[in-house]
């Protein structure tokens, strides 16, 4: 199974994993294992043996000459008879440390003759030399007595021990044994040992893919004398936790009414789970024989617990109780709140990680803006100012974060526990769909009545509003506790009544995640959408905190800008973030193999990456998961990503567990894979670059000027995709390149063979050979300092330099294309800097953005104003999601066959691509140059015509076709089969690259892709070609005639209503009158839109009216 993951057959690894867990079911393992007469919870001992060790136990008392000779005896006696330890007691412990017992013990008994029950004063630690120490204690006391005061104060002693090996890096097992007799003759407590032998890790450098027990164990461990079928169960576990991340519990029935149950986690940083898994035992009301506990060296713990009279309910509450602890958290004043009350027993551990989320819920979503409604009157008031807008908002959220704090959330909840319960309660009726979701009023006059204080009631209350918003939770996940919790929220819920400056527009759907150690949201503005998932890193607490503050906003942000982007291919927008604490929440213990060795290492934040997405694969696999889906309302979750900021490395990884889940379009799941799971490279084929680049060569051709005549200065260098395409692809006098390396000038032009090479080689402007550059020129490394240009300017620092240089005077020429930099490099309070000395005439005729956000939108109406002909990053850059939406139709329209033979190949072992392959990368950078075409000449056209900014067009543009999209999609059922499917097909055969036809053809293509993308494609692609030809001004009455164009062969259907001939309509005309042509004005204030009832045989007509 694992060669099958490490080399990409995803169908073999499941047909393997699914073999392994029939073959590990708890059904089949007690098959296995009663044969065995395992696990017996009290194995057999040899009597002959035990009799030998009582006599050397005796020998060794008697040879201390503490106490009286019939005292000894009657003491041992009872220890190897009466007290009723398990056969493992004697086992694992030497005659020397059972006779240390047995001292101890005869002295707990003495110290306190007046005692009526000396037994409850059992509490010693018996420090047995070297790497051995057995803590001694007595328990099954009643809950209240002071007796249980000292077991759990023994607990604690030994997790204290446990976490001092794991902050020195050191291995531990740890054996506990019960015995089931009373601690002395007449005594009501019993007695436990915790037998804890340490040692240390010999391996230094260790695979995280690592499984193996004989590597991952220390060389001396009690599991080496454990029984085989043991050390299956614990390999199983152990392969579970290093392929998923998650926590894992296996229950395996022996004899009747035994039990053994394994837990295994890898999220052990500063953890060994031993105070959470007693309080799980504690609660269910069950008390192991014995248990082991034991870590490795990658990190992992594994937990068995032997139960001897235990039923199958109380097994599975452990079970559930044990799951959920590895998502409890105990950050002091914070989580920690709801820890201390889960380990008092005032909440369930279910209750208690509902509150983490739900805190995190009310932390994103609380409407801080109700308390600043200044803020709104001037936010409008600045309603013609979009960039004094942009700041007002900027101020805002620097200023309204310290209205609320975590701290003050977990406190509400932690002094209102009965609530808190009544809130978990609540939630659990609906995700489980025993109610639907409901905003409680009950349980809001409870709150009003319980709270005095206003902000604290409307706090309390947006836990009501989280469980009213809930359509979809893997909460309750059946198979198994998730590695994080994915809850799918209601956006008109979420943001009822949040002002239109903070949230301009409403989202298909909302997820909020909550892992252990990260937060994440994934936000969506269609059905079927695709975007990025970005992973950001925090630097300190301050960042951490001002990053979780914003998370939803940029998440939120970061989608509709991606939604305005995807105008021209079938996903809506859509993003995902994912925020990991900035640091480990113990100081000490600094990670470990499978956890990272930091919160922001690869290894960290692929175990993030891991979790979040298996949390949303629940989600899109409800049936498989167990989880209720009834809210959905018969819809599927289909959810489609990108890569972004610090997971682009993990798109080949997301496809892989899809796969293993049997998600049945995994291999579409994720684009910006590898050649080896049919990817597409965008840098490699120059997919960005082809749309960027078609703007340019559009923009010359519409001024009459030669590509080679005209100079250009470029952001971004020869070693990046955006830069060296660039470099590739163009013909100019290319003046000044700045990277990351630092900055290359040559007022003449640089020479054009040695910028390809650099580029070919992708190596940085550093590398550029300077014998090369004329008059003028230079090269500045970051690394220089002192730095003196050849007009005097002087500069401290090359950084200094390549950061500001796109501001100096050098930076001129007909053309900017920035196709590298930071964000926002260019705003208000600098594009000044892009004017002559004059201050009337800019440095540049002409930018095209390659990059994203290098311009704010308030510098680009600063430059546009100045006759500048400037073209938005959301029409000029969409190259890489035309190359990925293609990528996904392949990986959906192919089966699997045909996708790993046409799509498919190891570069290390085949240098050419499958002809199919080729072929397929060709058509797809065609469709970009003609989409980028198209769209361009729209945008002149707006701009010629109606005298819209090139900037407002793209919006212009971007909203029409979104809207005529979403109208096309939103009747797409409703239109007659016939006419669906001659519109379908017309629309695919157009659409999809010729080879894909030509190989599967459009009917192959409806067999395999969903109907929801079907629909999205025709919506798409009817959408954006009529708003292409026709303009933002087009109506309904144009779009009649478009659709007439596309379709002209359709016959003129009779009416159903009267005979043939009569009462007639076309199908153009019939498709035509239920889509939305949007009007070219942008509605004000609320403004919505809302149908006319117009003649059935036109067009239907739509008007704006106040709401």
């Amino acid at each position: 199974m694992d060669d099958a993951d490490q080399n990409g057959h995803i169908e073999v690894s499941q047909f393997l994993r699914n073999k392994q867990l029939e073959a590990g079911s708890p059904t089949a393992a007690a098959r296995m294992l009663r044969g065995k007469n395992w696990p017996a919870c009290q194995p057999s001992f040899d009597v002959t043996d035990k009799q030998d060790m009582m006599n050397a136990v005796l020998a060794l008392l008697i040879k201390k000459k503490v106490f009286s000779y019939p005292l000894v005896q009657e003491e041992v006696q009872y220890v190897f008879g009466g007290l009723g330890m398990p056969a493992v007691y004697f086992q694992h412990c030497t005659s020397f440390e059972i006779a240390q017992h047995v001292h101890g013990l005869i002295s707990a008994k003495h110290y306190d003759i007046s005692t009526s029950n000396p037994s409850e004063n059992i509490d010693f630690v018996l420090n047995e030399g070297g790497n051995m120490v057995s803590f001694v204690s007595a328990i099954g006391c009643p809950a209240h007595s002071s007796a249980a005061a000292v077991q759990r104060r023994a607990e604690e002693r030994v997790a204290d021990h446990l976490t001092l090996c794991m902050t020195q890096n050191s291995s531990f097992s740890l054996a506990y044994m019960a015995s089931q007799g009373a601690a002395f003759p007449g005594a009501v407590s019993r007695l436990g040992i915790y037998r804890v032998e340490t040692g240390c890790f010999s391996l230094s450098d260790l695979s995280e893919d690592e499984s193996r027990l004989e590597v991952l164990s220390p060389p001396t461990n009690m599991l080496e004398a454990s029984d085989p079928a043991i050390m299956g169960e614990y390999q199983t576990a152990m392969r579970a936790v290093v392929s998923s991340r998650n926590g894992v519990v296996r229950v395996v029935e022996g004899e009747p009414g035994c039990f053994v149950v394994i837990f295994a986690t890898a999220l052990t940083v500063g953890r060994h789970y031993l105070p959470e898994l007693s309080q799980a035992m504690r609660v269910v009301g069950l008390a192991p024989g014995h248990f082991y506990l034991n870590n490795f060296a990658n990190g992992a713990i594994i937990c068995s617990m032997f139960f001897a009279d235990a039923t199958h309910h109380k097994v599975e509450q452990l079970k559930t109780a044990i799951l959920y602890s590895v998502h409890l958290k105990n950050t002091p004043a914070k989580s920690g709140l709801v820890y201390k009350s889960v380990m008092q027993s005032q909440i369930s551990h279910e209750c208690g990680v509902y509150l983490m989320a739900g805190v995190k819920f009310v932390y994103a979503f609380f409407p801080k803006e109700q308390y600043a409604r200044e803020y709104t009157g001037v936010h409008k008031v600045l309603q013609q100012d979009p960039s004094a807008q942009r700041k007002l908002e900027t101020l805002y959220k620097l200023c309204i974060k310290d209205l609320l704090s975590t701290e003050r959330i977990y406190g509400l909840v932690h002094r209102h526990p009965e609530l808190a319960w009544c809130f978990y309660e609540d939630f659990r009726k609906i995700a489980m769909g025993l109610a639907k979701p409901t905003y409680n009023e009950e349980l809001g006059s409870k709150i009003d009545s319980s709270c005095s204080d206003p902000q604290d009631r409307q706090i309390l209350r947006m836990f009501l509003t989280f469980n009213e918003s809930i359509v979809l939770t893997n909460f309750f996940k059946k198979s198994e506790c998730p590695g994080a919790f994915a809850f799918r929220l209601n956006p008109s819920v979420v943001l009822k009544n949040r002002p239109e400056s903070l949230y301009p527009a409403m989202p298909y759907g909302i997820y909020l995640v909550s892992g252990n150690d990260f937060m994440g949201f994934h936000t969506r503005f269609r059905d079927v959408a695709r975007g990025g998932i970005r992973l950001i890193l925090s630097r300190e607490q301050v960042s951490y905190e001002r990053n979780l503050a914003t998370l939803f906003d940029e998440c939120y942000n970061l989608a509709l800008t991606q939604q305005a982007k995807n105008k021209d291919i079938p996903e809506g927008g859509s993003k995902g973030v994912i925020l990991p604490l900035h640091a480990w929440p113990s100081g000490k213990n600094g990670g470990n193999v499978l956890a990272g060795m930091s919160v922001q290492s690869p290894t960290s934040m692929k175990s993030c990456f891991t979790r979040y997405l298996g949390a949303l694969l629940d989600c899109m696999l409800p049936e498989q998961s167990g989880i209720y889906s009834g809210h959905l309302q018969g819809k599927s979750e289909m959810l489609f990503f990108g890569p972004d900021e610090n997971t682009a490395n993990f798109m080949d990884l997301g496809a892989k567990l899809a796969g293993a889940r049997g998600y049945p379009y995994w291999k579409a799941l994720t684009t910006g894979k590898s050649v080896k799971l049919g990817g597409v490279p965008h840098d490699t084929y120059g997919m960005t670059t082809a749309s960027v680049h078609t703007y340019v060569l559009e923009l010359l051709r519409e001024l009459g000027e030669d590509e080679s005549q005209i100079t250009k200065f470029q952001t971004g260098g020869p070693d990046g995709d955006l830069g060296s395409n660039e470099i590739l692809v163009s013909k100019d006098r290319t003046v000044g390149i700045v990277d990351g390396s630092g900055v290359l000038y040559d007022p003449a032009g640089l020479n054009r063979e040695e910028l390809r090479r650099l580029a070919t080689a992708r190596l940085t402007v550093q590398h550029f050979d300077t014998s090369f550059l004329g008059d003028g020129g230079f090269m500045v490394a970051i690394t220089e300092s002192n730095v003196i240009l050849p007009d005097g300017s002087k500069w401290h620092t090359g950084a200094e330099l390549r950061d500001n240089f796109h501001l100096t005077h050098y930076a001129a020429a007909d053309l900017f294309v920035p196709c590298g930099g930071r964000p926002n490099a260019v705003n208000t309070d600098n594009v000044k800097c892009l004017f002559l000395a004059d201050g009337i005439t800019p440095k540049f005729r002409m930018v095209v953005e390659g990059a994203n956000l290098f311009l704010s939108d308030a510098a680009r109406e600063v430059l546009e104003n100045a006759g500048v002909h400037l073209f938005k990053d959301a029409s000029t850059n969409k190259g890489g999601v035309n190359s990925s939406s293609l990528e996904v139709m392949a990986a959906l329209a192919l089966d699997s066959e045909d996708h790993a033979s046409l799509m498919c190949y190891d570069p290390k072992t085949s240098s050419l691509a499958p002809e199919f392959y080729s072929l397929y990368v060709q058509q797809i950078l065609a469709t970009i140059v003609e989409n980028a075409k198209l769209e361009f000449r729209a945008i002149w056209k707006c701009n010629q015509e109606q005298r819209l900014s090139k900037v407002e067009s793209t919006r212009m543009i971007s909203r029409k076709i979104n809207e005529m999209q979403d109208s096309i999609m939103e009747h797409f059922e409703t239109m007659q089969d016939h006419e669906r499917n001659y519109l379908v097909d017309y629309v695919l055969g157009q659409a999809l690259p010729p080879v894909l036809i030509n190989r599967i053809g459009v009917q192959g293509i409806k067999d395999h892709v969903p109907r929801t993308y079907i629909a999205a494609v025709v919506g798409s692609w009817v959408a954006s070609h009529f708003i292409y030809k026709h303009g933002v001004d087009a109506g309904e009455v144009a779009f009649f005639l478009f659709l007439q164009a596309l379709l002209p062969e359709v016959k003129r259907e009779a009416s159903p209503e009267g005979p043939e001939g009569t009462n007639r309509k076309s199908s153009v005309a019939s498709i035509s009158s239920v889509v939305t042509v949007p009007e070219l004005a942008t509605p004000r204030g609320d403004a919505m839109w809302t149908e006319d009832k117009a003649g059935a045989d036109l067009p239907k007509s739509w008007q704006l009216v106040e709401d």
